[in-house]
């Protein structure tokens, strides 16, 4: 698998499949990769139909160099953003997100805004560090990230991780939902209402800050943050489809 440089020492892994555009790019989760379901059934359906696709990890996560513990947001956003901007240069977009994967969608919406065809948005996670986590964290805990840095917090998804400060202050230079966000694309997003790591009703406020009119929001009842089973994962494809058909691809 190839990997880039974007800082001295931190390689930066990414899997680049060329094909016709616009290019699918996928941004995965908080301490996710690429080789989760979700980005692979988002490569099967781009190698079925000879769709080009750009899947990476961010430093710290998968096969990316760096530690988990030292990336934030913009971090994580810069890495994504070179990797596009090296890769695919001059190509149309169309970025997919997972969770924090959406957050970090929006933002390279914003930058690559020229060439965006779309956005595809799984339970996406916008401002997650004020509106989920801060109000959260009790009186302790805060006093643990002043003094320590890092906080590490039990996972249902694998060992516990660490949360650290400079994630939460990062956060703040980053956040989208307490003003219009300036987005004329097409977007659709899919969210579970058993979500218990992201409300669904994230996505509303998201939808609502969205200037786009073209703005389509799917719920799956009985669906959870992940999203992954196989007829969720039917409902990815067809969005995917649609946009692709309404873009002309």
């Amino acid at each position: 698998m190839p990997n880039i440089c974007r800082e001295p020492g931190i390689e930066l892994a990414y899997e680049y499949l060329p094909g016709a555009g616009p290019v699918v790019v996928f941004c995965p989760g908080y301490a996710s990769d690429m080789s989760g379901t979700k980005a692979t059934a988002l490569l099967e359906i781009c190698e079925h139909e000879r769709l080009a696709m750009l899947r990476f990890d961010y430093s710290g996560h998968g096969r990316s160099g760096g530690e988990f513990i030292d990336g934030t947001i913009g971090s994580w956003a810069e890495d994504a953003a070179f990797i596009i901007s090296q890769i695919v240069p001059q190509q149309e977009l169309l970025i997919v997100g997972s969770s924090m994967g959406g957050w970090i969608a929006l933002l390279l919406a914003l930058r690559f805004k020229a060439r965006l065809s779309g956005l595809l948005l799984i339970a996406p996670a916008p401002d997650f560090t004020e509106r989920l986590v801060r109000p959260e964290l009790t009186p302790e805990q805060l006093e643990t990230l002043e003094k320590e840095g890092v906080l590490y917090q039990p996972s249902e998804y694998g060992n516990p991780l660490p949360l650290a400060k400079k994630l939460l202050d990062d956060g703040k230079d980053h956040l989208l939902l307490d003003a219009p966000i300036p987005l004329d694309c097409p977007v659709r997003i899919l969210h579970g209402m058993r979500d218990a790591d992201v409300p669904w009703k994230l996505s509303l406020t998201l939808a609502e800050q969205l200037e786009t009119p073209d703005v389509r929001l799917t719920f799956v009842k009985d669906g959870d943050h992940r999203l992954s089973r196989p007829h969720d994962l039917g409902l990815l494809e067809g969005a995917l489809r649609a946009l692709l058909a309404q873009n002309g691809g």
